[in-house]
């Protein structure tokens, strides 16, 4: 990567984090903390405003923004096979927003990209097996209740039959052994518990934020699981 490239990319980065260390800069862009320095340096002489705070890092001044950026054809491709991942194990909350943030990207491309991408698009394909089940519409409302620690109110039913209501405080969301699982402080239990997302009968977030203390991370309850390493 040649250093301008480098530049656009760091601002991209700070961009899109609200604080990112120097040692996050040197590792993503395989360069020194001191190359790290004069880049920042440099950006500053550019007139992009990027500030530091002690103890968090590097950070643009709120109210920056750079102009929307192209997509090389590259990155359009695997963009693409995200949409094809995205389309087959994602549900119905997911899928349209898959969709719609890559016509956004097609939007942008050069018309012979266009064409490019529209092609190759067809020659794309994925098989799982018949038993993974896609017809929910929880993930996003899962995904927005860890991002914003709320308590999700849920009716579900166990490998047995039973139903039960349960107010869960959601820590994180998996996928393994082909289907969805979020994992989280059971009120009823009072232990932390693995639900099956396809179990789910029904799902809403509560207005309540979470009273339990997260005692340990998601990676720390799947290393009890003893699964293969995950990503």
């Amino acid at each position: 990567m040649n250093r301008i490239d480098r530049l656009f990319g760091m601002t991209t980065l700070l961009q899109a984090r609200r604080y990112t260390s120097a040692e996050q800069l040197a590792e993503q862009f395989g360069i020194s903390v001191r190359t790290v320095y004069r880049d920042i340096r440099t950006l500053g002489e550019q007139g992009i405003p990027v500030s530091f705070e002690v103890g968090r890092g590097y950070f643009l001044v709120q109210g920056y923004f750079l102009p929307p950026v192209s997509f090389t054809p590259d990155e359009a491709n695997a963009l693409l096979l995200l949409e094809t991942l995205g389309a087959t194990l994602a549900d119905g909350s997911i899928q349209p927003h898959v969709t719609a943030a890559l016509q956004k990207v097609r939007a942008v491309l050069r018309p012979p990209d266009q064409d490019r991408l529209a092609q190759l698009a067809s020659r794309i394909r994925l098989h799982v097996p018949e038993y993974v089940e896609s017809h929910t519409a929880y993930l996003a409302t899962i995904q927005a209740a860890i991002a914003n620690g709320q308590v999700l109110e849920v009716d579900y039913q166990d490998k047995n039959g039973g139903s039960t209501r349960r107010r869960v405080e959601p820590i994180g969301l998996v996928f393994y052994n082909f289907t969805w699982h979020f994992i989280g402080w059971c009120q009823l239990r009072q232990a932390y518990r693995d639900f099956r997302v396809s179990r789910v009968q029904h799902l809403t977030a509560a207005s309540l934020p979470v009273a339990h203390q997260p005692q340990l991370t998601l990676a720390d309850y799947l290393a009890t699981l003893n699964l293969p390493q995950l990503l």
